[in-house]
Formats: structure tokens, sequence, C-alpha cells
């Protein structure tokens, strides 16, 4: 698979193979990835996610060049770079996150969206990443509130939503994007929650999936949400402003990215 030997080759990780993404036969398929920065060993401990947690190896400072170097040799038209979580790290890694997508301006002419952590709240942080100029900040949610103490222990709702606001305001022309599991024990009216509060911190672009149990040692699935509540998730979301969504079992934070991303500066999002 030639986007597997090309990451191999540059010693990259991919968020695909990592959290065992549904769809890395199709996304490789038609040769894209969603590049994994600053390693693949995370510092949290979140209970959906098959990234492992632990300690990470040092700061790769080739990587930023070895992630332009890939964008540009697979031709990509929309390079999306997420990371683990590094709060061992002074910056979160926000300083990494600018040098890549530096490196990818200067190699390539595709666009460039960022997933990225928390960084503890920190607004130098957030500010930084913004400075760097993506076309697409994105920050996932993930879930309810009222789950997260036992879905995502060691993050925080409020400051999640915080990520998402500052970087609007930093930043008023940017693209924000956010993204939401489903299948956990949630209600509807607590999603729909939700889903006025990313509007109301002014994000732009939403997606939503179903959980899937990546090992015996992860998180039950509560439910299987039928395709029809997916479309109807979808309709809620258009209705309260959001100006693109993928809402079906499938869907990750990267999925099609470049093609919501590309019908969002059309105007024809759906």
């Amino acid at each position: 698979m030639v986007v597997s030997r090309l990451l191999e080759r540059l010693h990259l990780h991919t968020v695909c193979e990592g959290a065992k993404c549904p769809n890395l036969p199709e996304c490789y398929g038609r040769g894209t990835a969603t590049f994994m920065i600053l390693g693949n060993v995370c510092t949290r401990d979140c209970r959906f996610c098959a990234i492992p947690g632990g300690q990470p190896l040092p700061v790769d400072e080739s990587e930023p060049q070895n992630v332009a170097e890939a964008v540009a040799a697979l031709k990509l038209r929309h390079a999306v770079i997420t990371s683990v979580t590094r709060d061992d790290l002074p910056d979160g890694g926000s300083e990494h996150f600018a040098k890549t997508i530096a490196a990818i301006r200067a190699a390539s002419d595709a666009s460039i969206e960022v997933l990225v952590p928390d960084f503890r709240g920190s607004e130098e942080d957030i500010k930084r990443v913004i400075a760097a100029r993506p076309d697409v900040f994105n920050h996932n949610v993930e879930t309810v509130p009222r789950l997260y103490p036992t879905v995502r222990p060691q993050a925080d709702y409020q400051r999640s939503l915080e990520v998402l606001r500052r970087a609007k305001e930093l930043n008023p022309d940017i693209i924000t994007k956010s993204g939401l599991m489903v299948g956990l024990g949630e209600t509807r009216e607590e999603l729909l929650d939700v889903l006025r509060a990313l509007r109301a911190a002014r994000c732009d672009l939403l997606t939503i999936g179903q959980y899937l149990r990546p090992s015996k040692a992860h998180l039950l699935i509560a439910r299987f949400v039928t395709p029809e509540e997916f479309e109807q998730m979808a309709g809620d979301a258009r209705a309260m402003g959001f100006r693109g969504v993928a809402s079906a079992p499938f869907v990750r934070s990267s999925y099609k990215a470049g093609k919501m991303f590309r019908s969002v500066k059309t105007g024809s999002a759906g």
C-alpha cells in the first residue's frame, strides 16, 4: 500500500491506524491520511480511545518536514494534522503544530486542517496554532458533559468549548469544527444541548459518529444508533446553523474532511 510504505519510510504515524478507524482501507485506497504528530503515546487515558497512554518519547524535530514531504508526495489537496495529548510539554505541542503547518505551506498548496488537543485551556498555545493560519481548526468535544467523568476523565467539557470559542475570537475567519460520538448512553436532549453550545461558540462544522469499542478494555457500547437517528441529528444541526454536517455510523472527525472543507468554501455545504 503506497501510503503505508511512505509513512514507514518517513517514520510518521497516522490516527487512522492508532485509533483503529473503520474507514482506513477506504481513505488509504484514495491516497489520504490523517497525520498524527508528537508521537503515538498519549499522556491521557480516555476510556474510548485505542491510542495507548503512558510516557511519550521526546518530540521528533524532523517530523514537521517529514509530514510536509508526505503531503507533497501524496499530492494531497487537504492535509489533516492531529496529535496525541502532550501534557508533559510546557506548550502542549502547540509550537510543533505551528512548525508542521509552516512546513506544509512551504511544500504544498494543500489546505490544512488541525485537530488539536485542549492544550489544558492555555490561550497562548491556542493563539500559537491560530497564528500559523490553518484553514480549519478542529477540537472534539467527544460526548455530553454528564459522561465526561466516565469517558474522558482528564478532560473538561467547558474547557473544550472554550478552546473552540477562543479560536474563533482570535481569527473570526477561520473555520472551526468539532465532533461527537454517540451510543455511549447520552440522551437526545443532552445531544441537542451540546449542539446548541457548539453553535453558541460559533462552531462551523460538525461530525457525529457511532462509538465503536476498540477492545474489551474500553467502554461498553450502550447502544447502536439507527441510521434514521443520525439523519435526524444532521437535520437538527443544520437547522441550528452549522455550515457543514457529517452524521452517520462510521463518520469520524477527519472522514472526507477535504470534501467538507471545499463545500464550505464554495458555499455548498450540506
